[in-house]
């Protein structure tokens, strides 16, 4: 397994497409690079609300 060190986290927006995952904007991700995926309801407002709640 390989581990790139990265000095912080990065959130890229993508959607799913033909079973596939596609970022919606440009990025270089070398190969073999992990990802975590959070699936998003489709109204996205309240779970964002849902998340803030302390």
């Amino acid at each position: 397994m390989t581990i790139h060190k990265t000095d912080m986290l990065k959130t890229l927006w993508a959607t799913v497409r033909n079973g596939k995952i596609e970022l919606l904007e440009s990025e270089e991700l070398p190969e073999g690079t992990r990802v975590l995926v959070t699936l998003l309801p489709d109204d996205e407002t309240e779970f964002w609300l849902q998340t803030s709640q302390t």
